[in-house]
Order: structure tokens, then C-alpha cells, then sequence
């Protein structure tokens, strides 16, 4: 049974405002280890891609998405597995940075976000082109692990119309994944920096 959590907004920013991933923006793009400029594009592509699709009236007819909660995948643990060395941001000092269970558990995300998004009827072609198609690149070219069996010969979103419950579901969902890809194209960008090595 997949966990599910609204999150208030406001402690969402508190999370994304820590120092310490701010640092981790701002310093050169070096390619090292599993992570390269690419994964860093296809990231940032993904994230751009989500979030349009949450400005697409047409995907959330009835609902003010942007009055939603957050629906996030607590099955997880990106948030805290891939926080910087020395980071303080969940409430728990780290000394190392585990790269491997980080990789693990953001392939995990990805694999979770694609299975249900491929779920979601899409009669407008609104996820298939853009939020589909970007975050399955980034998975071939960047976690080819998280694309299982289960995924390989699904392409596109399903066709039909979508129920108030389907529509609700997928902004709060799609919400907990803008927020979640944020905190991926920040590990990124720490992982290219080389800062986790030092």
C-alpha cells in the first residue's frame, strides 16, 4: 500500500530553504562519478516540465491545484538520504554522504512518480509529451534501474476522461513530485560539484 502525506506548504519551504542546498546550486558544474551535465539537464528539464503541467487548467477541471496540498512519496527516503555532508537540514547531523543509497532511493522516486503518472488519463495530451516523455529520458539516460519491467512497454498515459477524484489526485501528487524533483536537481548539482567527496 503506497503512503500518502499532505504536507503544509509553508513547512515544504522551510525544508527547500535550508542553507546548505543553497550552496550546493551555486558551485561549477564539474562531472564526476555517475552524475553528469546531462542528468543535470534532463533534471532541470523534468522539473520545467512539472511545472507546467501544474499551470494546465485542462488537467485539473473543477480544482484550484494551487490550493491543494501536497501529496508526497513517503515510500523514500530522498529528502534525508541524499542531504549534503554536515548538513543539519533534518534535524540530524551527517558526516558522510552515502551516494549509493541516494541513487537508490531518487531511482526509486522516479519508478514510483512514472508508474502512477502513466496511470493517469491524459485525453488532452497534457503529461504524455512533456512530464512523460522528460522524466522517462531522464530515467533511461540517468537511473536506468528505476525503469523495471513493469514500465518498459508503457509510453504514454492512459486515454479517457478523468473523474473529480482522479483530477484531485493527480495535483496533489504531481505537487509532491515538482517538490521532490526540486530537491533532485539539488543533490544533483551537489553530486557534480564533487563537494561530497571532500
Amino acid at each position: 500500500m503506497t503512503m500518502k502525506k499532505n504536507v503544509a506548504p509553508a513547512l515544504l519551504l522551510l525544508v527547500l530553504s535550508c542553507p546548505l542546498w543553497q550552496v550546493s546550486k551555486s558551485l561549477p558544474m564539474m562531472s564526476r562519478g555517475p552524475m553528469t551535465d546531462s542528468c543535470a539537464s534532463h533534471a532541470r528539464t523534468l522539473l520545467q516540465n512539472i511545472t507546467g503541467a501544474l499551470t494546465q487548467n485542462n488537467l485539473f477541471s473543477g480544482i484550484n491545484c494551487s490550493k491543494q496540498s501536497v501529496e508526497l512519496n513517503l515510500e523514500t527516503n530522498t529528502p534525508s538520504v541524499c542531504a549534503p555532508k554536515e548538513s543539519t537540514c533534518t534535524g540530524i547531523k551527517k558526516s558522510e554522504f552515502d551516494e549509493k543509497s541516494c541513487l537508490k532511493n531518487i531511482g526509486e522516486d522516479l519508478h514510483h512518480y512514472y508508474k502512477f503518472l502513466v496511470a493517469q488519463p491524459d485525453p488532452d495530451s497534457l503529461l504524455g509529451p512533456t512530464v512523460l516523455f522528460s522524466l522517462r529520458e531522464f530515467m533511461e539516460n540517468c537511473f536506468p534501474q528505476s525503469l523495471s519491467a513493469d514500465l518498459t512497454s508503457k509510453w504514454a498515459a492512459a486515454d479517457g476522461t478523468s473523474t473529480y477524484d482522479e483530477r484531485l489526485s493527480l495535483c496533489k501528487v504531481l505537487k509532491g513530485f515538482q517538490v521532490r524533483t526540486i530537491t533532485i536537481n539539488r543533490v544533483i548539482g551537489y553530486m557534480i560539484s564533487g563537494e561530497h567527496t571532500k
